[in-house]
């Protein structure tokens, strides 16, 4: 389905679900969120990465929170779906702002129960690595996109995980990372061990042979 959207470029992902707060100080963004508080309608954060802008996310304002004397603003926003942008205009005609034709992914939930509790498990084991365990909760029915900012994800890889379409794959990307990341952290952890044992005086028993 094609849509046009008021488009709000930054460096960053966001996922569908994320409370996004920004805050609004340039005059072309300033007139986007007033128009979108006005009309009631979305606007699109495409992600600048990798120095283009291929893929974003809808998001619609939640709440004004605080709005300034020079027009400045912060808002809570709701980012909702995932598109791909099909045509950008840096500038709209007759707007400060940019836009564009956007596609939205169909983003599928065909969840695999065994291979989300091995997702959550790793998850859990990552946590317990690097001794977070009991200030992160993770629910049993989490989504790949509910923890895509909690588990060392780069912003390329974030990047790469909004533009997979179905859930289960998106799993396998995330179990494929904590594959690789927690070997890597478990041989730090152990690394700082011993730097930590070492900066202490030893009494070692002689052998006896």
């Amino acid at each position: 389905m094609e849509n046009y959207l008021p488009l709000f470029p930054l460096n960053l992902v966001a996922f569908p679900g994320e409370e996004l707060n920004l805050h609004i100080f340039e005059d072309r963004y300033k007139q986007l969120i007033n128009e979108c508080l006005t009309l009631k309608t979305p606007f699109g954060i495409p992600s600048y990465v990798q120095n283009k802008i291929e893929y974003g996310t809808e998001v619609s304002i939640k709440k004004l929170v605080k709005e300034y004397e020079d027009g400045r603003m912060d808002i809570t926003t709701l980012a909702t779906r995932v598109f791909k942008v099909d045509t950008f205009h840096n500038q709209v005609e007759g707007k400060l702002y940019a836009g564009g034709k956007v596609f939205f992914l169909k983003n599928l939930y065909d969840d695999d129960y065994s291979t989300r509790f091995e997702m959550i498990t790793l998850i859990k084991e990552l946590y317990e690595t690097i001794n977070i365990v009991k200030t992160v909760e993770v629910a049993e029915d989490i989504t790949t996109f509910d923890i895509g900012h909690k588990i060392g994800l780069s912003l390329e890889d974030e990047y790469q995980l909004i533009q997979i379409e179905k859930e289960s794959e998106r799993q396998a990307f995330v179990i494929k990372h904590l594959k690789k990341t927690i070997p890597v952290l478990k041989e730090v952890e152990r690394t700082k061990e011993i730097i930590r044992m070492n900066g202490h005086f030893k009494r070692f028993d002689p052998l006896d042979f």
